[in-house]
């Protein structure tokens, strides 16, 4: 993985991409690739994920005591 920031000219994302997606300069993304396709994508301070889950039904969430653990044991040899 590498990181790039994009530069003030945005000199590889097309303007049409950098306003649909509202890309600013000097916002960090992460660079991969797989399969021959490039994938650029964008780092995102952990406070815009405050809050994300707000309203969500808890009902159904597995509490600790819940949650049963096994061991497998597999002979040697």
């Amino acid at each position: 993985m590498t990181t790039t920031t994009i530069s003030p000219k945005y000199q590889v994302i097309p303007k049409e991409i950098r306003e649909k997606l509202h890309l600013k300069s000097g916002q960090k993304m992460t660079v991969l690739t797989k399969g021959g396709v490039i994938y650029f994508i964008l780092e995102k301070p952990l406070e815009t994920y405050r809050g994300f889950l707000k309203g969500m039904d808890t009902q159904d969430i597995r509490e600790g005591r819940d949650r049963q653990c096994s061991l497998l044991i597999l002979p040697v040899g």
